[in-house]
C-alpha cells in the first residue's frame, strides 16, 4: 500500500508530491504495540520522587517512652513507632523508576502504526521547507494560516533546529517543534496535525524501515 502526499509551500500552495513508501505504512497489526509504547513513554516522564520516613529515619525515639510494666498501658519501646502520632511510616513510598523496556522491533512498530493511522486520517502535511524571513512570530502564524492549521494543535516536525524557526514558534501555545529523529509515538497520537517539512519527512522514514 502506498500514499501520496501533496508538498505545500508556506503559503499553502501545491508545488509537487511526496510518495509514501510501501514499508512506511501499517495498518494491519501493531495496535498492541502503540498501546504498550504510549504507556512506557507515558510511565517515563514520573519523576518517582516520592518519599516518606520509615520508623529507623524519623528523628527522636530514643528512649523508651515510659517503663515496661506497671502502667496500665500496653509496652512501648520508642515514640517514633508506626502506630504512635508523629511515628514514621509503614510501607510508605520511596524514589523508584517507574520506566518500562520496550523493544527496538515494538517501537518501531509502534511508530508506523500510529504514522500510518494519521496518513490515512489525512493529518500529515507536507511543507516544502520551514523558511521563514525572520524571527518574528506573527512570520510562523502567517505560515500556519497558509496551511490551514492555525486553529489546530500542531507538531512541527524539522531535519535540524534553527534558531529563527525556534524563536518565531516559541511563543505559539498550540506549535511543538521537534527534530524528525525524536518524534514519538505519543506525540505523533497527541496533535491533531503533523506537519513535517520533506527533509524531516525523509529523516523519519528512514526510522520506519
Amino acid at each position: 500500500m502506498s500514499k501520496v502526499l501533496d508538498i505545500l509551500d508556506c503559503k499553502g500552495a501545491r508545488v509537487g508530491e511526496y510518495v509514501l513508501p510501501d514499508n512506511a505504512l501499517e495498518l494491519e497489526k501493531g495496535e498492541q504495540a502503540v498501546h504498550d509504547t504510549v504507556v512506557a513513554y507515558m510511565a517515563g516522564l514520573r519523576a518517582g520522587t516520592a518519599k516518606t520516613k520509615c520508623r529507623g529515619e524519623v528523628r527522636g525515639g530514643g528512649a523508651k517512652p515510659f517503663r515496661q510494666k506497671g502502667m496500665g498501658r500496653a509496652r512501648a519501646g520508642s515514640n517514633r513507632s508506626p502506630v504512635w502520632v508523629g511515628g514514621g511510616t509503614i510501607f510508605g513510598p520511596v524514589p523508584r523508576s517507574f520506566a518500562k523496556k520496550v523493544n527496538k522491533k515494538v517501537q518501531r512498530l509502534a511508530l508506523k502504526r500510529a504514522f500510518s493511522e494519521r496518513v490515512v486520517d489525512g493529518d500529515v502535511i507536507v511543507l516544502n521547507e520551514f523558511a521563514l524571513p525572520d524571527h518574528k512570530t506573527k512570520s510562523a502564524v502567517a505560515v500556519f494560516k497558509g496551511l490551514q492549521v492555525s486553529d489546530d494543535s500542531v507538531l512541527l516536525s524539522v531535519p535540524e533546529y534553527e534558531e529563527t524557526a525556534v524563536c518565531a514558534t516559541g511563543n505559539l501555545p498550540n506549535v511543538v517543534m521537534r527534530r524528525a529523529d525524536v518524534v514519538n509515538v505519543y506525540e505523533l497520537l497527541r496533535f491533531s496535525k503533523l506537519v513535517f517539512t520533506k527533509d524531516a519527512l525523509d529523516a523519519f522514514i528512514g526510522r520506519l524501515a
